[in-house]
């Protein structure tokens, strides 16, 4: 290679390093969300730790609902200090921590250890959900407005890259029946790979020599920021459609293995090739869609990709073939990752600059608290009718609603 080339690549590293690091956290923690929440952990708890008894997804859903009510409470006021004291990055490092360790004990659950799997599950979705309120509010610091959706798009795209090689890994361990070691690799895995966003990315350093307690100074700043809100009409608006449309992608990223295991019966391997479709279709979905909505506007490519969701619950109520739900699930793939993502980029338009991660606290406040709802009715349905079917078909008031608040958003143009 010439040096004017080797000289092309090293420039754009080095002008790309921040952008590069910071994608790389999402090429680590979807490790966790893809072997723990959506596939081998959510399968596994169900069908091994609860006998594969119907309760199993009531209990899921009540840990999953536990672990967001408890980082719905404490995002905005983490946040808030986190503004106040240029603290994104060090708690960022504390709540990776936390989900890698309480990840790395899921290998030692087994049958019949219903309170230490939801305790350990608790925890680490804690670790991992908490600690995407400080990666998000990067975003603005590491790109330009323009940029907001593609930078997003790329880093949901390597995220999910990060998840289909982290099946890969999970392949190799359910062929040798050691299904519990995916749960040591996983957090191994997570903790790897978002070393570069610590080591690469420098935060702005804010001296305030308030001997306040920071704790009241955040739980201050988020009062002060709610009674503000009613004059930040289009923010809250937007955080209130997020609330609904978010509610029905959590719920289909927890259930849709369990739903495809036991309503569809597929086998652990079917269920490895399901996934790796949907992650590539991911992957495509979150770039396409990213450099969509620096194009035609955020707000209309996140309208695209509701849209699409609905066709998608229909589609899954109605569907009886494997090769079917496969298809189904592709589609899915594609706006699954692009939902979250355009969010997060039409949220980093119109948030306050100087508020920067407390905003993203709400933002993860509204996220979180909406899937305590989804999981819970989801998993309530389908215990007393005994059907998933009729549980999914639950998500379409989410939707619809969602969809109905965004069209009264108004977008910032930032070209």
């Amino acid at each position: 290679m010439s040096n004017p080339s080797i000289r092309k690549i090293s420039n754009f590293f080095s002008r790309n390093k921040s952008i590069i690091a910071w994608s790389f956290y999402d090429f680590a923690n979807t490790s966790f969300s893809i072997v723990v929440v959506t596939f081998v952990y959510a399968i596994y708890f169900k069908e091994i730790v609860c006998s594969n008894l119907p309760i199993g997804d009531f209990y899921w859903s009540l840990g999953t609902a536990i672990s967001m009510l408890i980082t719905a409470i404490i995002s905005p006021i983490l946040g808030a200090i986190a503004d106040y004291n240029s603290g994104k990055k060090r708690f960022l490092f504390i709540f990776t921590l936390i989900c890698v360790i309480s990840t790395s004990l899921l290998t030692n659950i087994h049958r019949g250890d219903i309170f230490l799997g939801l305790l350990f599950f608790i925890i680490a979705n804690i670790g991992f959900e908490a600690g995407l309120v400080f990666y998000d509010a990067f975003l603005p610091e590491i790109t330009t407005p323009k940029n907001f959706g593609r930078v997003s798009g790329y880093g949901y795209a390597l995220g999910y890259l990060g998840s289909f090689i982290s099946l890969i890994f999970t392949f190799y361990l359910i062929q040798l029946n050691k299904i519990n070691l995916t749960f040591l690799i996983s957090s191994i895995f997570f903790l790897t790979f978002s070393l570069p966003l610590f080591i690469i990315i420098k935060e702005k350093n804010k001296k305030n020599s308030s001997k306040t307690s920071l704790i009241n100074i955040g739980i201050n700043r988020v009062i002060v920021t709610i009674k503000n809100l009613k004059y930040l009409k289009n923010l809250s608006l937007f955080l209130l459609s997020f609330f609904f449309f978010i509610e029905g992608v959590n719920t289909v990223i927890y259930f849709v293995g369990n739903f495809a295991q036991s309503t569809l019966h597929f086998t652990k391997l079917e269920l490895l090739y399901f996934f790796l479709i949907t992650q590539l279709t991911a992957l495509l979905g979150a770039v396409v869609f990213g450099i969509l909505a620096d194009n035609i506007g955020k707000k209309k490519t996140l309208l695209i990709t509701l849209f699409i969701w609905l066709i998608v619950i229909l589609a899954v109520f109605l569907s009886q073939d494997i090769k079917i739900f496969y298809l189904i699930g592709s589609i899915a793939g594609s706006v699954m990752g692009a939902t979250q993502s355009v969010s997060r980029s039409l949220m980093s338009s119109l948030v306050p600059d100087d508020k920067k991660t407390e905003f993203f606290g709400f933002y993860s406040f509204f996220g979180k608290s909406s899937a305590i709802i989804g999981p819970l009715t989801f998993g309530y349905i389908s215990y007393i009718t005994k059907s998933q079917r009729l549980a999914i078909l639950s998500l379409l008031f989410f939707f619809i609603i969602g969809t109905i608040i965004l069209f009264f958003v108004k977008e910032k143009n930032n070209n």
